[in-house]
C-alpha cells in the first residue's frame, strides 16, 4: 500500500502549518484548538522548514520554563526532517516511524508539501490490509 492510499482517505483542510518567527505559544494554541500534534514549521505554506510537536513544547517548558512560550518556533523545531512522498510504501513509513520514534510525518512532492501521515494513519492502513488477506484467505480456503 502507497501513502497515497492514506492521503486520498484522509479529509480535513490539509496540512497546518506556522512560520518560523510564530511564537510557541501561537503554535501551541493552533495544537490544541484543531486537536493536532504537530505543526509544520513553512515560511510560505508550501514547503516544510522543520516540525514542532507537543513534545518538543513539554521537553522545552520542563527545561527553561513558561518563558520559552514567547520564543520563536523556530528555536526548538525539528530542522532534519524525515519526509516521504506519496508513493512511498506504508511499510517502510512505519518503521522509519517507529525506529525513529516520531509520529508524523510531512509528505513532499519534491519540496512541495502535500500532506503529513501520522503513526496512527499508517497502523490502521496496515491493519486495513491485514484484515483484507485474512479474508481473503478465509474466501480461498473455503472455497468462495
Amino acid at each position: 500500500m502507497l501513502i497515497q492510499a492514506i492521503l486520498k482517505s484522509k479529509s480535513g483542510e490539509g496540512v497546518v502549518t506556522v512560520k518560523p518567527d510564530a511564537n510557541v505559544a501561537e503554535a501551541a494554541k493552533i495544537l490544541a484548538e484543531k486537536r493536532i500534534g504537530t505543526v509544520v514549521v513553512s515560511q510560505d505554506g508550501t514547503t516544510a522548514d522543520g516540525i514542532l510537536s507537543e513534545r518538543d513544547i513539554v521537553r522545552e517548558l520542563a527545561q527553561s520554563g513558561g518563558g520559552c512560550l514567547q520564543q520563536n518556533v523556530s528555536d526548538y523545531m525539528t530542522r532534519k526532517l524525515v519526509t516521504c512522498t506519496s508513493q512511498s510504501n506504508v511499510e517502510e513509513v512505519l518503521t522509519q516511524m517507529t525506529e525513529g520514534r516520531f509520529r508524523h510525518m510531512p509528505v513532499l512532492e519534491g519540496e512541495k508539501l502535500v500532506g503529513i501521515v501520522t503513526l496512527g494513519d499508517v497502523v490502521k492502513a496496515q491493519l486495513s490490509a491485514v484484515a483484507m488477506e485474512k479474508d481473503a484467505l478465509e474466501g480461498m480456503i473455503m472455497g468462495h
